[in-house]
C-alpha cells in the first residue's frame, strides 16, 4: 500500500491519481494513526521550506514518520520540497531538515556563475541516471521530467546523488541513500516518465 502524507502541502491528490490509473493500491494519510500502517511512503511538498518543516511539525505525523523511515526502514520518496526536506537545512530558511540524507540544500546562485539564471527553474529537462538506479528502471535513456524550483539538493557525499539535471550548473535532481529516496522533479506532472518511476518506487 502506497501511503501519500498529506500535512498540507503537495500534489497529493494527483498523486493518487496516478497510482489509481496504473490500479495501485494507494491512500492519503492526514493523521498519526493513518501514517502508521505506511509500507511505501511519499513525501510531497511545495513552497518554502520552514513553511513546509512547520507544516509537517504541525500535522502531528512527524515522529510517527521518523519512526517509520528512521527505525522500521520503511521506503520513502520526498518530492520536490519533499525531497529537499530530507536534507540536514536549507538556505532557503532557518529551521532544520529531517536530516535522513546528509547534505544542504541550496539556491541556484550559490554558484556565482549562476547568478543571471532565470528563476525558477521551470519546465521540462533531461534527467541523467546513474545506471542500475531501481528508481530510474527502463528511464535510463531519454527520460524527461518536469521542475519548478529554485533551490538544490546538494548531498555531503556525492555517492548519494543518483540522478543529475543541468540548469547552468549540473545538480542532483534525485538522491538516496538505503531506502530513503528524492526526486526534484514532479513526477505527477510528468506523464508516463513520472508515472514509470511511481510504480518503480511501489515496487522497491
Amino acid at each position: 500500500m502506497i501511503t501519500i502524507v498529506d500535512y498540507g502541502l503537495g500534489n497529493v491528490g494527483a498523486f493518487a491519481n496516478t497510482y489509481k490509473r496504473m490500479d495501485m493500491p494507494v491512500r492519503t494519510a492526514r493523521t498519526a494513526d493513518e501514517l502508521a500502517s505506511a509500507e511505501r511512503i511519499v513525501l510531497p511538498g511545495v513552497g518554502a521550506f520552514d513553511a513546509a518543516m512547520d507544516l509537517l511539525d504541525a500535522s502531528g505525523m512527524r515522529d510517527t514518520l521518523e519512526d517509520l523511515v528512521v527505525d522500521k526502514k520503511i521506503p520513502v520518496v520526498g518530492v520536490c520540497v519533499g525531497m529537499q526536506m530530507l536534507a540536514e537545512g536549507s538556505d532557503e530558511g532557518l529551521r532544520s531538515g529531517l536530516g535522513w540524507i546528509p547534505g544542504r540544500v541550496r539556491h541556484f546562485s550559490h554558484a556565482p556563475a549562476n547568478a543571471d539564471l532565470p528563476m525558477p527553474h521551470m519546465g521540462w529537462n533531461d534527467v541523467q541516471p546513474i545506471a542500475g538506479e531501481t528508481l530510474f528502471k527502463g528511464l535510463e535513456t531519454d527520460a524527461r521530467f518536469y521542475f519548478l524550483h529554485s533551490f538544490y539538493f546538494e548531498p555531503a557525499d556525492p555517492a548519494d546523488a543518483v540522478a543529475h539535471t543541468s540548469y547552468g550548473l549540473q545538480f542532483a535532481c534525485a538522491v538516496r541513500r538505503g531506502h530513503v529516496h528524492g526526486v526534484q522533479f514532479h513526477p505527477e506532472k510528468s506523464h508516463h516518465f513520472g508515472s514509470n518511476l511511481l510504480k518503480n518506487f511501489a515496487e522497491v
